[in-house]
């Protein structure tokens, strides 16, 4: 990253779509923020773009905000989510070129290039590949096997493999807001790297990013990632139970959530009045009404609710979430295993008492997670995955594959065709 250059980040959600800009101080090193804005998502199912031209248009009037006297976004770093993300191991092999018996650049570019030769769906595409464990002549923990000499080079690696459709859906909806896809990664690696230390990744360590609809797990060990997973619940199903339960409207259910829930034990569990648009409706009460029935109508429009009974429907659903980590866990052996704990993150984390659920379902040392290198940036455990998209790209490791061989020409094309627009007839 230059001194001057501005990297944006671009993370769309189910609920909310959030622009970061942020250039590096090159005296501390750390990201001064030049714009950041939010705003409530559309054409978003599950974590996946389903609407481009919704997106686009929200990404667009985000970008009206975006101050004038700063250089113009064009290009974004943007986050692909979704339970269609799946990690799939694989094995290569490949003899080590004969020139000096020593293991060459080019003998690592064939075995990842080997390693990615899988059969997969035809709607499904290799996205990226993570090296597990490099082994030269039968000799295997590796780290780096450059430089070595042998004859039989061996490669256990995890490849990343997404729905093409997501991608595509992606790029076509940052292209119709006029900006040109620089590249893409997942959620839950974006939301890792902006709350993990290396020494967290070495001793073993996992992350729960709990967002609106989606939570997605990734898991480390030695530096490596073991293990990605999304499942297709969230913070938003803990609002849904809340309506259903109190048999109330959804905006009211979130204003219950956001203001009263907890999965912490208390003692105050009495009742609570929450008001319900009594303002349009007094305006409605007219002289012909009676003040009795006037009172009536009002007291219609609060809602009695006891903590004890919000606190039992979140967490039927939270016991959830946490439960379908602990059986992914359990699923690569690692089932309170992990020195460094499990690192909570994401707008669903924000429940009080949600930490004490995690050691007690996990029974795993918890703690929340917050992006951290940030100036001019509220401490905010929602915005890990934005934050995540501006430091992967500080350290240059997005995938680069053939889905973004067009991206730019998608972009620079999107640009010619809204000048020509008032020319068409």
């Amino acid at each position: 990253m230059s001194k001057s250059q501005i990297i944006t980040g671009l993370d769309i959600g189910s609920d909310t779509i959030k622009i970061l800009s942020a250039r590096e101080n090159p005296k501390t090193e750390e990201l001064e923020v030049v714009f950041f804005e939010r705003m409530d998502s559309f054409g978003v199912q599950k974590g996946r773009v389903g609407n481009p031209k919704e997106v686009a248009e929200k990404v667009s009037q985000i970008l009206d905000k975006f101050p004038k006297s700063s250089s113009r976004i064009e290009q974004v770093f943007v986050n692909v989510n979704g339970s269609k993300i799946q990690l799939v191991p694989n094995r290569g092999l490949i003899s080590v070129s004969p020139a000096n018996q020593k293991v060459c650049q080019e003998d690592i570019d064939r075995i990842l290039e080997e390693t990615q030769n899988i059969s997969l769906p035809s709607n499904r595409e290799v996205f990226d590949i993570f090296p597990k464990t490099w082994i030269l002549d039968g000799e295997a923990e590796l780290k780096k096997p450059l430089g070595l000499q042998g004859v039989r080079l061996e490669l256990e690696a995890f490849l990343l493999s997404i729905f093409a459709l997501d991608i595509e859906n992606i790029i076509e909806a940052v292209g119709e807001a006029g900006l040109e896809v620089e590249s893409v990664l997942p959620s839950p690696l974006a939301a890792s790297n902006a709350v993990l230390d290396r020494r967290q990744k070495e001793l073993g360590v996992a992350v729960l990013d709990i967002g609106a609809c989606t939570s997605g797990l990734t898991v480390y060990e030695e530096g490596n990632l073991m293990d990605l997973a999304v499942f297709p619940v969230g913070s938003a199903n803990i609002t849904n139970d809340i309506a259903i339960g109190l048999k109330t409207e959804i905006d009211i259910a979130e204003r219950i959530k956001r203001e009263f829930s907890s999965c912490a034990e208390t003692k105050k569990t009495g009742k609570r009045k929450i008001e319900i648009g009594a303002k349009a409706i007094s305006v409605n009460i007219k002289g012909s009404r009676s003040n009795l029935q006037a009172k009536e109508e009002i007291k219609k429009d609060y809602l009695n609710f006891s903590q004890k009974q919000v606190k039992k429907i979140i967490e039927a659903r939270v016991d959830e979430i946490f439960e379908l980590a602990q059986k992914e866990l359990k699923k690569i052996g690692r089932q309170e295993l992990l020195p460094a704990g499990i690192v909570l993150t994401g707008g669903g984390v924000k429940l009080p008492g949600i930490v004490d659920v995690s050691k007690k379902v996990l029974k795993l040392p918890s703690r929340i997670g917050y992006a951290r290198g940030f100036v001019g940036l509220e401490k905010d455990c929602s915005l890990a995955t934005v934050c995540g998209l501006i430091i992967e790209s500080k350290k240059g490791d997005f995938p680069k594959n053939h889905f973004f061989s067009g991206v730019k020409s998608h972009g620079i094309w999107r640009k010619v065709k809204n000048i020509l627009k008032p020319f068409v007839p």
